[in-house]
Protein backbone atom coordinates (compact mmCIF):
# COMPACT_ATOMS: atom_id res chain seq x y z
CA UNK A 1 0.00 0.00 0.00
CA UNK A 2 1.15 3.90 -1.05
CA UNK A 3 0.54 6.48 1.79
CA UNK A 4 1.23 9.68 -0.19
CA UNK A 5 2.84 12.21 2.38
CA UNK A 6 1.82 16.20 2.01
CA UNK A 7 4.32 18.72 2.68
CA UNK A 8 3.21 21.67 1.56
CA UNK A 9 -0.17 23.17 1.25
CA UNK A 10 0.74 23.25 -2.57
CA UNK A 11 0.35 19.93 -2.83
CA UNK A 12 -3.40 19.41 -4.06
CA UNK A 13 -2.88 21.59 -6.91
CA UNK A 14 0.15 19.60 -8.20
CA UNK A 15 -0.02 18.64 -11.74
CA UNK A 16 1.24 15.49 -10.61
CA UNK A 17 0.11 14.44 -7.09
CA UNK A 18 3.85 12.63 -6.54
CA UNK A 19 6.60 10.84 -8.79
CA UNK A 20 5.14 7.48 -9.36
CA UNK A 21 1.89 9.42 -11.02
CA UNK A 22 4.29 11.04 -13.24
CA UNK A 23 6.30 8.24 -14.17
CA UNK A 24 3.00 5.89 -15.22
CA UNK A 25 1.80 9.13 -17.15
CA UNK A 26 5.44 9.34 -18.83
CA UNK A 27 5.80 6.05 -19.46
CA UNK A 28 1.58 6.26 -21.15
CA UNK A 29 3.01 9.20 -23.55
CA UNK A 30 6.01 7.13 -24.43
CA UNK A 31 3.89 3.94 -25.28
CA UNK A 32 1.51 6.22 -27.34
CA UNK A 33 4.62 8.05 -29.37
CA UNK A 34 5.69 4.34 -30.80
CA UNK A 35 2.76 2.83 -30.98
CA UNK A 36 3.19 3.58 -34.89
CA UNK A 37 5.92 1.11 -34.83
CA UNK A 38 4.23 -1.89 -32.88
CA UNK A 39 0.36 -2.09 -34.78
CA UNK A 40 -0.45 -1.85 -38.71
CA UNK A 41 -2.11 0.96 -40.21
CA UNK A 42 -5.59 -0.38 -39.70
CA UNK A 43 -5.60 -0.65 -35.98
CA UNK A 44 -3.32 2.68 -36.13
CA UNK A 45 -6.22 4.46 -37.82
CA UNK A 46 -8.36 3.53 -34.97
CA UNK A 47 -6.27 5.07 -32.30
CA UNK A 48 -5.91 8.26 -34.33
CA UNK A 49 -9.85 8.12 -34.07
CA UNK A 50 -9.91 7.33 -30.41
CA UNK A 51 -7.54 10.65 -29.68
CA UNK A 52 -10.05 13.02 -31.77
CA UNK A 53 -13.08 11.49 -30.00
CA UNK A 54 -10.75 12.37 -26.50
CA UNK A 55 -10.71 16.07 -27.84
CA UNK A 56 -14.23 16.06 -28.43
CA UNK A 57 -15.09 14.37 -25.17
CA UNK A 58 -12.93 16.65 -23.50
CA UNK A 59 -14.80 20.03 -24.66
CA UNK A 60 -17.86 18.49 -23.50
CA UNK A 61 -16.88 17.18 -20.30
CA UNK A 62 -15.57 20.85 -19.20
CA UNK A 63 -19.21 21.77 -19.53
CA UNK A 64 -21.34 19.20 -18.21
CA UNK A 65 -18.67 16.99 -16.01
CA UNK A 66 -16.72 20.28 -14.89
CA UNK A 67 -19.64 22.71 -14.96
CA UNK A 68 -22.70 20.70 -14.49
CA UNK A 69 -24.11 22.49 -17.76
CA UNK A 70 -25.35 19.68 -19.50
CA UNK A 71 -25.63 20.33 -23.58
CA UNK A 72 -26.46 18.51 -26.45
CA UNK A 73 -25.55 20.63 -28.98
CA UNK A 74 -21.65 20.52 -29.22
CA UNK A 75 -21.98 18.61 -32.53
CA UNK A 76 -22.90 21.88 -33.83
CA UNK A 77 -19.66 23.61 -32.60
CA UNK A 78 -17.58 20.72 -33.51
CA UNK A 79 -19.38 21.56 -37.38
CA UNK A 80 -18.36 25.03 -36.74
CA UNK A 81 -14.88 24.32 -36.27
CA UNK A 82 -14.58 22.05 -39.14
CA UNK A 83 -15.71 24.08 -41.76
CA UNK A 84 -13.95 27.33 -40.26
CA UNK A 85 -10.89 25.30 -40.10
CA UNK A 86 -11.42 24.36 -44.13
CA UNK A 87 -12.58 27.08 -45.19
CA UNK A 88 -9.44 29.65 -43.84
CA UNK A 89 -7.00 26.43 -45.45
CA UNK A 90 -9.16 27.02 -48.70
CA UNK A 91 -8.47 30.96 -48.08
CA UNK A 92 -4.55 30.41 -48.22
CA UNK A 93 -4.00 30.26 -44.13
CA UNK A 94 -1.26 27.91 -43.29
CA UNK A 95 -2.96 24.82 -41.21
CA UNK A 96 -1.35 25.74 -37.51
CA UNK A 97 -2.65 28.91 -38.35
CA UNK A 98 -6.01 28.15 -39.30
CA UNK A 99 -6.59 25.01 -36.92
CA UNK A 100 -5.88 27.85 -34.03
CA UNK A 101 -8.21 30.36 -35.76
CA UNK A 102 -10.77 27.55 -35.87
CA UNK A 103 -10.36 26.84 -31.99
CA UNK A 104 -10.54 30.78 -31.77
CA UNK A 105 -14.05 31.01 -33.30
CA UNK A 106 -15.68 28.41 -32.43
CA UNK A 107 -14.79 29.69 -28.65
CA UNK A 108 -16.06 33.03 -29.21
CA UNK A 109 -19.67 32.08 -31.33
CA UNK A 110 -20.19 29.52 -28.66
CA UNK A 111 -19.83 32.00 -25.93
CA UNK A 112 -21.77 34.74 -27.43
CA UNK A 113 -24.67 31.65 -27.46
CA UNK A 114 -23.87 31.22 -24.20
CA UNK A 115 -25.47 34.47 -23.11
CA UNK A 116 -29.18 33.86 -23.75
CA UNK A 117 -29.15 30.17 -23.58
CA UNK A 118 -27.29 30.19 -20.02
CA UNK A 119 -30.04 31.84 -18.60
CA UNK A 120 -31.79 27.94 -18.73
CA UNK A 121 -31.31 25.75 -16.35
CA UNK A 122 -31.40 21.72 -16.50
CA UNK A 123 -33.76 20.50 -19.11
CA UNK A 124 -34.66 23.30 -20.41
CA UNK A 125 -31.02 24.21 -21.23
CA UNK A 126 -30.63 20.95 -22.90
CA UNK A 127 -33.54 21.19 -25.21
CA UNK A 128 -32.17 24.35 -26.15
CA UNK A 129 -28.38 23.41 -26.94
CA UNK A 130 -30.31 20.19 -29.06
CA UNK A 131 -32.57 22.85 -30.94
CA UNK A 132 -28.88 24.55 -31.82
CA UNK A 133 -27.65 21.10 -33.01
CA UNK A 134 -30.87 20.50 -35.18
CA UNK A 135 -30.68 24.21 -36.51
CA UNK A 136 -27.06 23.61 -37.33
CA UNK A 137 -27.84 21.04 -40.02
CA UNK A 138 -30.32 23.47 -41.86
CA UNK A 139 -27.64 26.06 -41.69
CA UNK A 140 -25.22 24.03 -43.39
CA UNK A 141 -27.73 23.20 -46.38
CA UNK A 142 -28.44 26.62 -46.62
CA UNK A 143 -24.96 27.94 -46.75
CA UNK A 144 -24.24 25.49 -49.31
CA UNK A 145 -22.26 28.45 -51.46
CA UNK A 146 -19.37 28.03 -48.75
CA UNK A 147 -20.51 24.69 -46.95
CA UNK A 148 -21.19 22.74 -50.13
CA UNK A 149 -24.21 21.64 -48.38
CA UNK A 150 -25.35 18.06 -48.64
CA UNK A 151 -22.73 17.17 -51.18
CA UNK A 152 -19.91 18.50 -48.60
CA UNK A 153 -16.57 19.75 -48.83
CA UNK A 154 -13.68 17.48 -49.28
CA UNK A 155 -10.29 18.21 -47.21
CA UNK A 156 -7.69 20.17 -48.11
CA UNK A 157 -4.16 18.81 -48.06
CA UNK A 158 -2.04 19.27 -44.60
CA UNK A 159 1.30 20.93 -44.88
CA UNK A 160 3.27 21.53 -41.90
CA UNK A 161 6.63 23.35 -41.96
CA UNK A 162 6.77 21.56 -45.87
CA UNK A 163 5.95 18.08 -45.09
CA UNK A 164 2.54 16.50 -46.15
CA UNK A 165 0.31 15.07 -43.45
CA UNK A 166 -1.91 12.55 -44.73
CA UNK A 167 -4.38 10.20 -43.24
CA UNK A 168 -3.78 7.35 -45.90
CA UNK A 169 -0.18 7.81 -47.31
CA UNK A 170 1.42 9.54 -43.79
CA UNK A 171 -0.99 7.58 -41.08
CA UNK A 172 2.15 7.92 -38.55
CA UNK A 173 2.37 11.58 -39.13
CA UNK A 174 -1.43 11.96 -38.84
CA UNK A 175 -1.39 10.45 -35.33
CA UNK A 176 1.80 12.31 -34.08
CA UNK A 177 0.03 15.54 -34.99
CA UNK A 178 -3.12 14.44 -33.26
CA UNK A 179 -1.77 13.46 -30.09
CA UNK A 180 0.52 16.24 -29.75
CA UNK A 181 -3.02 18.06 -30.38
CA UNK A 182 -4.25 15.70 -27.25
CA UNK A 183 -1.63 16.51 -25.43
CA UNK A 184 -1.49 19.91 -25.50
CA UNK A 185 -5.70 20.14 -25.08
CA UNK A 186 -4.82 17.63 -22.16
CA UNK A 187 -2.25 19.54 -20.60
CA UNK A 188 -4.15 23.23 -21.07
CA UNK A 189 -7.70 21.52 -19.33
CA UNK A 190 -5.72 20.12 -16.32
CA UNK A 191 -4.25 23.28 -15.67
CA UNK A 192 -7.44 25.24 -15.92
CA UNK A 193 -8.91 22.92 -13.36
CA UNK A 194 -6.02 23.71 -10.75
CA UNK A 195 -6.95 28.00 -11.39
CA UNK A 196 -9.12 29.99 -9.42
CA UNK A 197 -11.34 29.45 -12.84
CA UNK A 198 -11.32 25.67 -12.87
CA UNK A 199 -12.05 25.70 -8.64
CA UNK A 200 -15.02 28.25 -10.11
CA UNK A 201 -16.37 26.08 -12.18
CA UNK A 202 -16.75 23.25 -9.60
CA UNK A 203 -18.30 25.39 -7.58
CA UNK A 204 -21.06 26.24 -9.80
CA UNK A 205 -21.71 22.91 -10.81
CA UNK A 206 -21.88 22.05 -6.95
CA UNK A 207 -24.22 24.72 -5.78
CA UNK A 208 -24.60 27.82 -8.06
CA UNK A 209 -26.09 29.57 -5.00
CA UNK A 210 -23.40 28.94 -2.46
CA UNK A 211 -21.05 29.79 -5.68
CA UNK A 212 -22.72 33.54 -5.88
CA UNK A 213 -22.36 33.13 -1.99
CA UNK A 214 -18.63 32.94 -1.90
CA UNK A 215 -18.72 35.74 -4.80
CA UNK A 216 -18.42 34.22 -7.74
CA UNK A 217 -19.95 35.63 -11.09
CA UNK A 218 -22.24 32.39 -12.41
CA UNK A 219 -23.24 34.22 -15.26
CA UNK A 220 -19.65 34.94 -16.48
CA UNK A 221 -18.26 31.50 -15.25
CA UNK A 222 -20.81 29.67 -17.22
CA UNK A 223 -20.08 32.11 -20.18
CA UNK A 224 -16.49 31.38 -19.58
CA UNK A 225 -17.01 27.27 -19.19
CA UNK A 226 -19.26 27.69 -22.42
CA UNK A 227 -16.88 29.23 -24.63
CA UNK A 228 -13.38 27.05 -23.40
CA UNK A 229 -15.97 24.02 -23.80
CA UNK A 230 -16.64 25.40 -27.80
CA UNK A 231 -13.35 25.86 -28.28
CA UNK A 232 -12.07 22.36 -27.15
CA UNK A 233 -14.81 20.94 -29.42
CA UNK A 234 -14.05 22.94 -32.03
CA UNK A 235 -10.85 21.81 -32.60
CA UNK A 236 -12.00 18.23 -32.50
CA UNK A 237 -14.59 18.81 -35.10
CA UNK A 238 -11.51 20.39 -37.36
CA UNK A 239 -9.76 16.82 -36.66
CA UNK A 240 -12.95 14.76 -37.38
CA UNK A 241 -13.42 16.28 -40.43
CA UNK A 242 -9.87 16.39 -41.68
CA UNK A 243 -9.54 12.53 -40.22
CA UNK A 244 -12.64 11.66 -42.54
CA UNK A 245 -11.44 13.39 -45.91
CA UNK A 246 -14.93 14.07 -46.75
CA UNK A 247 -18.04 15.60 -44.95
CA UNK A 248 -21.37 16.92 -44.96
CA UNK A 249 -23.90 18.02 -42.87
CA UNK A 250 -24.72 14.26 -42.02
CA UNK A 251 -21.40 14.01 -40.74
CA UNK A 252 -21.97 16.42 -37.73
CA UNK A 253 -25.83 15.46 -37.10
CA UNK A 254 -27.30 15.91 -33.47
CA UNK A 255 -26.85 12.22 -33.17
CA UNK A 256 -23.25 13.12 -32.86
CA UNK A 257 -24.04 15.41 -29.48
CA UNK A 258 -26.07 12.46 -27.76
CA UNK A 259 -22.75 9.97 -28.76
CA UNK A 260 -20.47 12.69 -26.80
CA UNK A 261 -22.88 12.99 -24.15
CA UNK A 262 -23.05 9.04 -23.53
CA UNK A 263 -19.26 8.76 -24.12
CA UNK A 264 -18.62 11.23 -21.17
CA UNK A 265 -21.59 9.44 -19.15
CA UNK A 266 -19.90 6.09 -19.75
CA UNK A 267 -16.04 6.80 -19.17
CA UNK A 268 -16.92 8.88 -15.80
CA UNK A 269 -18.00 12.20 -15.31
CA UNK A 270 -15.71 15.24 -13.97
CA UNK A 271 -12.44 13.41 -14.72
CA UNK A 272 -9.80 13.36 -17.64
CA UNK A 273 -9.86 9.68 -17.64
CA UNK A 274 -13.28 9.44 -18.28
CA UNK A 275 -13.11 11.34 -21.37
CA UNK A 276 -10.34 8.55 -22.68
CA UNK A 277 -12.36 5.67 -21.73
CA UNK A 278 -15.55 6.58 -22.82
CA UNK A 279 -13.30 7.13 -26.20
CA UNK A 280 -12.08 3.86 -26.13
CA UNK A 281 -15.77 2.41 -25.96
CA UNK A 282 -17.39 4.63 -28.67
CA UNK A 283 -14.37 3.93 -31.30
CA UNK A 284 -14.39 0.48 -30.67
CA UNK A 285 -17.71 -0.65 -29.91
CA UNK A 286 -18.90 -0.45 -33.68
CA UNK A 287 -16.04 -2.71 -34.52
CA UNK A 288 -16.96 -5.06 -31.45
CA UNK A 289 -20.77 -5.40 -32.82
CA UNK A 290 -19.57 -6.00 -36.60
CA UNK A 291 -17.25 -9.32 -35.17
CA UNK A 292 -19.88 -10.19 -33.08
CA UNK A 293 -22.50 -10.02 -35.78
CA UNK A 294 -20.31 -12.04 -38.43
CA UNK A 295 -18.96 -14.52 -35.69
CA UNK A 296 -23.07 -15.06 -35.51
CA UNK A 297 -23.40 -15.81 -39.18
CA UNK A 298 -25.20 -12.51 -40.31
CA UNK A 299 -23.33 -11.12 -43.37
CA UNK A 300 -24.86 -7.86 -42.77
CA UNK A 301 -25.31 -5.16 -40.56
CA UNK A 302 -28.30 -5.31 -37.95
CA UNK A 303 -30.09 -1.64 -38.38
CA UNK A 304 -29.91 0.27 -35.53
CA UNK A 305 -27.82 -1.83 -33.45
CA UNK A 306 -25.17 0.33 -32.31
CA UNK A 307 -27.92 3.07 -31.33
CA UNK A 308 -29.90 0.32 -29.18
CA UNK A 309 -26.62 -1.11 -27.99
CA UNK A 310 -25.18 2.70 -26.84
CA UNK A 311 -29.06 3.82 -25.23
CA UNK A 312 -29.03 0.52 -23.24
CA UNK A 313 -25.15 1.18 -21.98
CA UNK A 314 -25.92 5.16 -21.48
CA UNK A 315 -29.46 4.21 -19.11
CA UNK A 316 -27.02 1.26 -17.74
CA UNK A 317 -24.70 3.44 -16.39
CA UNK A 318 -26.36 6.27 -15.41
CA UNK A 319 -29.07 3.90 -13.28
CA UNK A 320 -26.03 1.23 -11.35
CA UNK A 321 -22.57 3.14 -12.02
CA UNK A 322 -23.19 6.90 -12.46
CA UNK A 323 -19.23 7.38 -11.90
CA UNK A 324 -18.66 5.97 -15.02
CA UNK A 325 -15.82 3.33 -15.91
CA UNK A 326 -13.36 5.74 -14.16
CA UNK A 327 -15.23 5.48 -10.96
CA UNK A 328 -15.74 2.06 -11.14
CA UNK A 329 -11.78 1.33 -11.30
CA UNK A 330 -11.41 4.39 -8.22
CA UNK A 331 -13.84 1.68 -6.32
CA UNK A 332 -11.78 -1.52 -7.06
CA UNK A 333 -8.35 0.90 -6.52
CA UNK A 334 -9.93 2.13 -3.21
CA UNK A 335 -11.17 -1.60 -1.88
CA UNK A 336 -7.26 -2.85 -2.79
CA UNK A 337 -5.51 -0.61 -0.99
CA UNK A 338 -7.93 -0.63 2.06
CA UNK A 339 -8.47 -4.03 1.81
CA UNK A 340 -9.35 -5.91 4.27
CA UNK A 341 -10.87 -2.51 6.07
CA UNK A 342 -12.98 -1.61 3.12
CA UNK A 343 -16.36 -0.93 3.75
CA UNK A 344 -19.38 -1.75 1.80
CA UNK A 345 -20.93 1.84 1.98
CA UNK A 346 -18.26 3.85 1.30
CA UNK A 347 -19.31 4.60 -1.94
CA UNK A 348 -23.05 4.62 -1.22
CA UNK A 349 -24.49 7.93 -3.53
CA UNK A 350 -25.18 11.33 -1.04
CA UNK A 351 -29.10 11.81 -2.09
CA UNK A 352 -29.20 15.06 0.38
CA UNK A 353 -29.35 18.37 -1.53
CA UNK A 354 -29.15 21.63 -0.31
CA UNK A 355 -32.68 23.21 0.50
CA UNK A 356 -31.94 26.22 -1.30
CA UNK A 357 -31.36 24.77 -4.50
CA UNK A 358 -35.02 23.76 -4.39
CA UNK A 359 -35.94 27.29 -5.07
CA UNK A 360 -34.79 27.08 -8.96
Amino acid sequence: MRFPFKTSYDHDIRLFPDWWNFSLYAALLALAVVLPFMIDDYFLGEATSVLIWAVAGLGLMLLTGQTGQVSLGHSAFMALGCYSCVLLMEAGVPFVLAFLASGVITGIIGAVIAVPALRLHGVYLAIATLALAILADDIIVLTAEWTGGVNGKYAPPISILGVTVDRWSTPDLYYWMVLLVVVGVTLAYRNLLRAPLGRAFAAVRDSEISAQAMGIDIARTKTMAFGLSCAITGLGGALMGLFSGAFNNETFSFLLSIQLVMMIVVGGLGSIHGAFLGALVVSFLPQVLSITAGALGRGVAIPGLEAAVFGVMLIGFILFEPMGLYGRWLKIRTFLELFPFARKDMFRRQKAYLKTERLR
